[in-house]
């Protein structure tokens, strides 16, 4: 088969491991199709966790065994180890396929290229990298927990084309269009978390539920940033203490809050996450050393300005979502979306790598890896530039 042909049976593959966007956690988003004589005859996408993998799933589909010359077409290298499933690696050699066409390679270091390895000495084809950064990017999540052992913590803002969040009086509703708004919800249910500080929950009071048109519900583990836990002391309690997801509801305080507020949340059946700070506002670094015992792959902080700020002035924000809408507000008083930094000089400037871009109606969504400039020392006085 031609490159054109390869890449058209991996969208299709791409295609399948979409359809299980969000449930296959801890495990990464995987589709595989077996292709014979030019045609697609069976498929199969992740399990949720404990479930089979793809390449199973699209061999049991078929019912049968694989015809002479069929290629089977997988997102990610498949797995040579024994978990709980067993090594895929093992099932196609034992159905006898000749040709495997890959799209990643396993992101774990002690794993990457030894599926290729083991399929080759078993006298199998293989062919990889076809549409490789499509399907990398499948994975964020996964990736970054597989290649650093720690979450990807992600920031989204909406914005103005001039880069502000909020008119001078605070109105924000809504910056963009519904089609990105609902391209917001779309991430929502692929990340196990979601933040946001104690301003948005006492300004918007929002729910922080994924809530996909065609689907239920979905509420990922929902963290709340409040070092004053100002958010307890309110007459009305936010829908994240009160709703039926509250238990998977976790403030993020500092031990200079009040401890009578600590219990009163916990009683209600929120989780409390004390955090030791010099100051009122919870470290990135702790709450990030928190994930890893968590076992949290990925945040996804919806917050506003202050804490998206922190995030960056503290160098703990990996990844951005950035929606764009063709508005002008031309008014120096108007909310900026982040604060703090002194950037003299492009130079000093921190950047996106890896970008991706996306229309939604007329609003654009800019994504991509965070990548801080170097640290610099000056007159024996350690200062980050920018």
């Amino acid at each position: 088969m031609s490159a054109p042909d390869h890449e058209h049976f991996m969208r299709h593959a791409l295609a399948v491991a979409r359809r299980v966007w969000g449930q296959t956690q801890p495990n990464p988003m995987v589709g595989a199709v077996i292709v014979e004589e030019g045609r697609v005859v069976a498929e199969g996408a992740t399990a949720p966790d404990g479930g089979p993998h793809a390449e199973r799933a699209a061999l049991h589909a078929l019912g049968r065994a694989p015809r002479a010359g069929a290629t089977l077409y997988v997102t990610l290298e498949p797995c040579c180890t024994h978990g709980r499933t067993g090594a895929c690696t093992e099932v196609i050699i034992a159905a006898g396929i000749k040709r495997v066409v890959v799209g990643a390679t396993d992101p774990f270091p002690q794993h990457q290229g030894h599926g290729f390895e083991v399929l080759r000495a078993a006298g199998i084809e293989v062919i990889s990298g076809v549409l490789e950064n499509e399907c990398t990017d499948l994975n964020l999540i996964f990736n970054h927990w597989a290649v650093h052992g720690q979450p990807l913590i992600a920031a989204k803002a909406a914005v103005t084309l001039d880069g502000r969040t909020a008119c001078r009086t605070g109105d924000s509703q809504w910056i963009t269009g519904e089609l990105a708004r609902a391209d917001v919800h779309r991430w929502r249910r692929l990340f196990p978390a979601i933040a946001v500080g104690a301003g948005t929950v006492l300004k918007d009071n929002p729910r922080l539920t994924a809530r996909i048109e065609g689907g239920a519900t979905w509420s990922p583990v929902r963290f709340v940033f409040d070092g004053r836990l100002r958010t307890v002391n309110d007459k009305h309690l936010p829908h994240v203490f009160t709703d039926e997801f509250r238990e998977k509801t976790i403030v993020v305080t500092t031990s200079n809050a009040g401890q009578g507020y600590v219990r009163k949340l916990r009683e209600m059946g929120v989780q409390v996450w004390v955090c030791e700070s010099q100051t009122q506002r919870a470290p990135w670094a702790e709450f990030r050393r928190r994930c890893v015992e968590a076992k949290l792959s990925g945040v996804y902080v919806e917050g506003g300005a202050q804490l998206m700020s922190q995030l960056v002035q503290e160098r703990q924000l990996d990844y951005l979502f950035l929606y764009r809408a063709p508005l002008l507000l031309a008014d120096d008083r108007a909310k900026p979306m982040l604060t703090g930094l002194r950037t003299e000089t492009l130079a000093q400037a921190v950047r996106l790598s890896n970008v991706h871009s996306e229309l939604f109606g007329d609003d654009v969504l800019t994504r991509g890896h965070v990548v801080y400039p170097p640290k610099i020392s000056i007159d024996e006085t350690v200062f980050s530039l920018g």
